[in-house]
């Protein structure tokens, strides 16, 4: 097995910081990292006592009503929950990205629907609510973990399980929840540490003694899935017998987005770089994402799309099967890390928690000044971080783990650029993929 070369020396002019530069995004956030000021990262309890009333709650009701992404990196702390009872009953109450994850999490045994007006999208009835909160009350739950980023408040979800009557509730928060929450875990993000998403869930359930035994992100691909999505691929003129990188250009935020000539432009690179080994190239994204597609593919040379024509397990499949994804920091990046695919992440600065997670990947930014101001749309408007990006520099990031192959080992970086200790609290976060 090889490892990717560790940079050393201050960064050049142009490129990015030694810390991520052509390594694995996951190493670097995967410690904890205490933030300017903060002697270390606090440390995690101790596991609570076998016969404590979390270890023997068989019915855990797990709260992610986010985006695809975000219910993704929750999956080693579900799985840590699950370990610490066998047969213990999972339910997810989740929006719409949850009902189409949770067929394919093997922690989930049941996904409750749940539009909350705390969140993103239509606003539900106060008569909806209350039909939430009487399934919860019917579904004689144990307990409950309402699992956030740190720009949220977990106390609206805390009331809905208060008033549901389900007797154990875990949370971090920042405010006093008094009766809301029976285990409270003061939040420190982001002014005392920061930690990668998957490790600030991790913490959240081993403060009452679930600990997992393997902190990967989690995807099963049926086979029915997988025989659709050879089809298409050989539908569209791939040929199996040669490696294809996947290009998924879209992103839910425009702040995340790299800019269509510069996609084009790496692509083309990449192949003048990869002479007769070239790979295939096969574009992704959703219905509303065909049009990107299209216009990058004008200047990208020879490919094909799957755009606008893929369930979930079939995109999965897809990446499972490919040498490589490209993409902007989006959640088809933790789909491939937790299928093991190499990933390529056009990672904007908007926050630092959020790279991919013990896959092979190469995580490629530009250091600016405003890094991680935690929007959907760039308060500066020059999108910086990723329209300075060389397309050089990411062609030459996807040969290099082309040509290591998927056999790349995870190296140990040195720590990320620490946050400026004048940040003011990040507002609250539109919930991206």
């Amino acid at each position: 097995m090889t490892q990717p070369p560790v940079s050393s020396g201050p960064p050049r002019g142009g490129e990015a910081p030694a810390a991520l530069e052509g390594l694995p995004g996951s190493a670097w956030m995967a410690q904890r990292v205490a933030a300017p000021g903060s002697a270390a990262a606090p440390p995690v309890e101790l596991p609570a006592a076998a016969n404590s009333p979390w270890a023997q709650a068989s019915r855990i009701l797990a709260i992610r009503l986010d985006n695809l992404g975000d219910i993704l990196m929750t999956t080693p702390a579900l799985r840590a929950l699950r370990q610490q009872l066998p047969g213990r009953h999972i339910a997810l109450l989740a929006g719409g990205a949850g009902l189409a994850l949770a067929p394919f999490l093997p922690e989930v045994d049941e996904v409750i629907p749940a539009a909350c007006p705390w969140m993103p999208g239509p606003a539900p009835t106060p008569a909806a609510l209350a039909e939430t909160v009487a399934r919860l009350r019917a579904g004689r739950f144990d307990a409950a973990v309402i699992f956030t980023v740190y720009s949220q408040s977990a106390l609206p979800a805390a009331m809905l399980c208060w008033q549901a009557g389900i007797p154990l509730r875990l949370a971090y928060g920042r405010e006093n929840p008094y009766h809301l929450l029976t285990d409270w875990v003061a939040d420190p993000e982001p002014h005392e540490l920061l930690r990668h998403e998957v490790r600030r869930q991790l913490d959240l359930v081993a403060r009452v003694g679930a600990v997992a035994d393997d902190d990967r992100l989690s995807f099963a691909i049926p086979p029915q899935a997988r025989e659709r999505a050879r089809a298409r691929l050989a539908e569209a003129g791939i040929d199996a017998g040669r490696p294809y990188v996947v290009v998924h250009p879209g992103a839910s935020a425009a702040s995340r987005r790299y800019p269509p000539a510069q996609f084009a432009a790496a692509l083309r690179r990449l192949a003048e770089l990869s002479g007769l080994q070239a790979p295939q190239l096969v574009f992704t994204g959703d219905d509303g994402e065909v049009a990107l597609v299209e216009e990058i593919r004008l200047g990208a040379g020879p490919s094909a799309t799957l755009a606008g024509r893929l369930q979930l397990g079939e995109l999965a499949a897809v990446l499972d099967d490919s040498a490589l994804l490209l993409a902007n920091n989006t959640g088809p990046v933790h789909l491939a890390a937790a299928l093991g695919t190499p990933v390529v992440d056009l990672y904007a600065l908007t926050n630092p928690q959020h790279a991919p997670w013990k896959t092979p990947a190469a995580v490629l930014y530009e250091d600016v000044p405003c890094r991680y101001c935690y929007r959907s749309v760039c308060p500066q408007g020059h999108h910086a971080c990723l329209h300075l990006l060389a397309p050089e520099r990411v062609a030459a990031a996807a040969r290099r783990l082309l040509d290591e192959g998927a056999e790349t080992a995870v190296a140990e970086p040195p720590a990320p650029p620490p946050l400026r200790p004048s940040s003011p609290l990040p507002p609250a976060r539109p919930n991206g993929g």
